[in-house]
């Protein structure tokens, strides 16, 4: 092959016996970092500190599935029941990831970073910069990602999320950004607290990871839940049923513990 056929990527390295991710061995990478870590790695291209590990462990566990009524998994069971394979049921799922549904994240942090840069970075500034920038919005008919949810008002998620960003000390202006947002909402009269789109939004933008990246993430985290959606409806369910949003009744497992098991 000629110099003039190659082209060039810095992501993986493979040559006989050895396979290296942004330069790391990945045997050595084995049993020693975990799945975030390596998420974070492979994406970012330096391997995080142990807390900011965890952080982007907890990311994605926290999107890893929300029940049967999203449209990725409606769209992925449906195919299923057809009679289709893993893969097109699970890639069904994942197009269904789009500006309405996990897009949020993406959306939402941007529209931080204009809040964000209105403010100047001046955490004292935030709540006048979003309040302002909530009106612009309003007036042009746009609606503000990752705030409010469909069941939740309080997302669970959420607080998890802001616990792990105090203790990795990675409160930044885009997460300030967010709780301002928050209170401007409080003031206008409207409980539209932070959903955790909206918080892995501001947490990602923080941690500098680019907004083209970011649902991503969120596809990254839901494949599990959707290869479990598919291969339930494979083994539990009729061929070619009709599958009806909300109509599911849950039956697995009583709410149980980490510690207890």
């Amino acid at each position: 092959m000629s110099k003039s056929d190659t082209w060039p990527t810095a992501i993986t390295n493979i040559e006989p016996n050895r396979v290296a991710v942004r330069g790391y061995d990945i045997a050595d990478l084995m049993g020693r970092v975990s799945f975030g870590a390596a998420v974070y790695l492979i994406l970012m291209g330096e391997m995080p500190g142990e807390k900011l590990a965890r952080l982007m462990d907890a990311i994605l566990v926290s999107s890893i599935d929300h029940g049967a009524t999203p449209p990725s998994v409606l769209s992925a069971r449906t195919v299923a029941s057809t009679g289709a394979s893993l893969s097109q049921s699970v890639a069904t799922g994942i197009n269904s990831i789009n500006r309405w549904h996990g897009g949020a994240i993406e959306d939402c942090a941007r529209k931080l970073g204009v809040i964000v840069e209105r403010a100047g970075g001046d955490p004292l500034k935030m709540k006048a910069a979003a309040s302002e920038v909530l009106a612009e919005m309003k007036a042009r008919g746009e609606r503000m990602s990752g705030f409010g949810h469909r069941v939740h008002s309080a997302d669970p998620r959420t607080a998890r999320l802001f616990e792990l960003v105090q203790e990795e000390d990675a409160v930044g202006p885009h997460l300030e950004a967010a709780v301002a947002v928050g209170h401007a909402f409080a003031d206008a009269g409207k409980k539209l607290p932070i959903n955790v789109d909206g918080a892995i939004g501001a947490i990602l933008a923080d941690l500098g990871f680019p907004y083209e990246v970011m649902n991503g993430l969120f596809m990254i985290a839901r494949v599990p839940g959707l290869v479990a959606h598919v291969t339930e409806e494979q083994r539990r369910m009729k061929p070619m049923r009709k599958v009806i949003p909300g109509a599911h009744v849950y039956d697995g497992p009583e709410a149980r513990s980490v510690e207890h098991g």
